[in-house]
């Protein structure tokens, strides 16, 4: 296990010193250069590229959102910006253990995080009407306006994707949208899966979802404003979603069980892409597999 651990450090390290090579070269040495041509790497390589990243600006804090809910979000770094957008029973610090977030702080852009309504640090009303009407989107496009974001790209995992595809709807200043993790389900408003997390964070009686609610209940976390998040999820009709013009990445990991849906929500776009990398559902997005993907996608010019 040990030498697993060893090897992974090692691959993650050297892939973040090839990023650091290709965009910040001015703050790598001559002696990492060669050590990423050869293969010797060790811990110290890495650690110079955090401290390249830590030193990026930072902004933090809360703004009042159209119904005067607080909303939690987090700005590193600068150039052009990319939104991460977190799933569902987590919060956007989970994207700080991706190698997509430092990769995207390593190639220059600013990364923005947003705790979502009913997570994280954000307000966690139990009323209905707080989650109703593309409330999320809403809190999405205000939170934009509100750090003078003119265009960005934005990426989603999971939940996250379901907010982000409603977002290209919404939202114009929307450059390019990575989905991931998500299949073609949500655009049927009543997705049994959905309905049936509703059901399961209402009122314990789904047999096969009882694990998540002991998860939800030893977490600490907001088990009614979960439900809510799932009883008024937003669904974007496939017909909306195909008059979309904007580019967009759906990928997966090898072993989530949703790989030919992710392929049919995929040929929805008309500029749709589809990506595979190594993982189930809930460890793809942290492979440098997924980060070499999106940052792929991301910054390949448009046709």
């Amino acid at each position: 296990m040990c030498k697993m651990k060893k090897s992974f450090r090692y691959l993650t390290g050297l892939f973040f010193l090839l990023i650091a090579l290709q965009f910040f070269p001015s703050g790598v040495t001559a002696q990492d250069s060669i050590a990423a041509d050869s293969g010797h790497f060790n811990s110290s390589d890495s650690n110079r590229i955090q401290q390249m990243i830590s030193m990026l600006p930072t902004d933090s804090g809360y703004f009042s959102s159209f119904d005067s809910r607080k909303i939690y979000y987090e700005v590193r770094g600068n150039g052009f910006p990319v939104l991460l957008v977190h799933g569902f029973i987590v919060n956007s610090s989970t994207w700080k253990n991706t190698a997509l977030y430092d990769s995207l702080l390593a190639a220059g852009n600013k990364v923005i995080l947003i705790d979502l309504r009913g997570n994280g640090k954000s307000g966690k009303p139990h009323n209905e009407d707080a989650y109703q009407y593309d409330a999320e989107i809403k809190d999405i496009m205000l939170l934009m306006k509100h750090l003078n974001i003119y265009t960005y790209d934005v990426v989603g995992y999971s939940r996250g994707s379901i907010i982000t595809a409603r977002l290209l709807v919404w939202d114009r200043k929307v450059h390019k949208a990575v989905l991931g993790g998500m299949g073609a389900d949500f655009t049927n408003p009543r997705w049994p899966r959905r309905l049936q997390f509703y059901q399961a964070l209402t009122y314990d009686n789904v047999p096969e979802l009882h694990s998540m609610v002991e998860n939800v209940k030893q977490s600490g976390l907001d088990q009614q404003a979960l439900a809510l998040l799932q009883k008024y999820q937003p669904s974007t009709p496939a017909g909306v979603l195909a008059k979309i013009q904007n580019h967009v990445l759906v990928i997966h990991g090898d072993s989530d069980m949703i790989s030919s849906s992710a392929e049919q929500l995929a040929s929805i776009f008309p500029q749709g892409e589809i990506a595979v990398t190594p993982g189930d559902h809930d460890h793809a997005a942290q492979t440098p597999e997924f980060a070499v993907a999106v940052m792929q996608f991301l910054k390949k010019p448009e046709e």
